[in-house]
């Protein structure tokens, strides 16, 4: 059964501690904006698919409950950085196997300052759920003070320069990218452009990584309302509705551990998984694609997944970014929202948040940073454990 985003909306992303509010006043600013963008009620919801992976149980009821007491299932989900997009992932398949009519997706995140935490005491990763990333990343490279995040990302870039030539400069010059992007977008937590040479300078996180490569901490939340093909013609959303064509998840396999490289472990392999599977099953290629809103945690990621999804061979990702074909007019806009980089990286809403920039795209409705004549677009959410989703959307219903 075909599905629609026929509504979506979300918070300005914003550094934690910047506004007096709590969690659930986030999802209720952004799902009210995603039901009016709609043009539908609460009591149109039939399930609520809720992301988040910072609060206690059942926060996704709290949440929810803004928006209305009518006693729908809530379901909470917590699948790291790719949370957002696996509760919209729920939200599809609730509807394309005939479930429901219609489905509210909601993610969001309120955290805290500063980077993120080992999630391990002392550092001791024996217990965690990625134990076995860390240890391949500890095996090849050892196991540094610098956020353990930064440093399996880091590394990653290390081996990327190392096997391919890759250069400082075409990392450097994703985030110059993505940070020029967001100057035109006003949820972005971030709107200043940096040159190269600023981003460069920068102060180390992990190198080759610095500040201006990695995606910050954030508080946040977006939404979006799926529906079948019949609830968009009764309620007359047609002009409204963007079509989830394909859309896949994958874990990881043997492929993420075997070589011992960090370029795998940090997803690659799921990531091209997700994608040929999406292609498979939409008929569409990357050849197909306008405009892309990827997981670009750190600079690095953007370049694998140049890869992952096809865009160009392997190695030769640090040369794409460098020739404009990821900006407005190259090839594919890439990231016309800023990305996690500059727009800002809430976990639970950051998949939604992408899939809500598409839908506006594709629409024609991004006002600035519109891409011109964009027809479809692809998401790409990913979260260390592992998970990637790959959404593949269309204009028009």
């Amino acid at each position: 059964m075909k599905t629609y985003v026929v509504g979506v909306g979300m918070t300005k992303f914003e550094k934690p501690e910047t506004r007096e509010w709590q969690y659930w006043d986030m999802v209720r600013e952004a799902g009210s904006g995603a039901l009016a963008d709609a043009g539908i009620s609460y009591t149109d919801v039939e399930q609520v698919p809720v992301g988040y992976c910072f609060q206690a149980s059942t926060a996704g009821q709290r949440a929810a409950y803004e928006l209305g007491l009518t006693g729908v299932p809530v379901y909470n989900v917590n699948n790291n950085c790719a949370t957002g997009a696996s509760a919209l992932m729920l939200a599809r398949q609730f509807v394309a196997g005939g479930i429901c009519d219609c489905v509210l997706a909601l993610g969001f995140e309120k955290m805290k300052r500063g980077v993120l935490g080992s999630g391990a005491d002392g550092g001791d990763f024996s217990t965690s759920p990625v134990a076995r990333h860390y240890g391949i990343m500890a095996a090849r490279h050892g196991f540094e003070m610098s956020p353990p995040t930064a440093q399996i990302f880091g590394d990653a870039a290390r081996e990327h320069m190392e096997r391919y030539g890759t250069t400082q400069a075409q990392l450097a010059a994703v985030g110059a990218k993505n940070h020029r992007h967001s100057a035109h977008n006003p949820y972005a937590q971030f709107r200043d452009v940096y040159s190269v040479d600023e981003i460069l300078a920068a102060k180390a996180v992990h190198r080759p990584l610095t500040r201006l490569q990695c995606s910050p901490t954030s508080d946040g939340a977006a939404a979006a309302v799926v529906v079948s093909e019949r609830f968009a013609e009764r309620h007359a959303l047609e002009d409204r509705a963007v079509e989830i064509v394909a859309q896949s998840m994958t874990t990881d396999t043997e492929e993420s551990f075997a070589s011992g490289s960090c370029i795998d472990v940090v997803g690659q392999p799921m990531s091209r998984e997700a994608a040929r599977q999406v292609y498979e099953r939409s008929g569409l290629g990357i050849e197909d694609v306008d405009v892309v809103e990827l997981h670009d945690c750190f600079s690095i990621n953007e370049l694998l997944t140049y890869e992952a999804l096809g865009m160009c061979g392997e190695g030769e990702s640090g040369k794409l970014v460098e020739s404009g074909a990821t900006t407005y007019g190259g090839r594919w806009v890439v990231n016309p929202s800023g990305g996690l980089i500059s727009k800002g990286h809430p976990l639970g809403a950051t998949g939604i948040a992408q899939v809500a920039e598409l839908v506006w795209q594709l629409r024609g409705e991004a006002e600035a940073r519109q891409v011109p004549g964009a027809r479809v677009g692809l998401a790409h959410n990913i979260g260390l454990g592992g998970a990637a989703v790959v959404t593949l959307l269309r204009a028009g219903a």
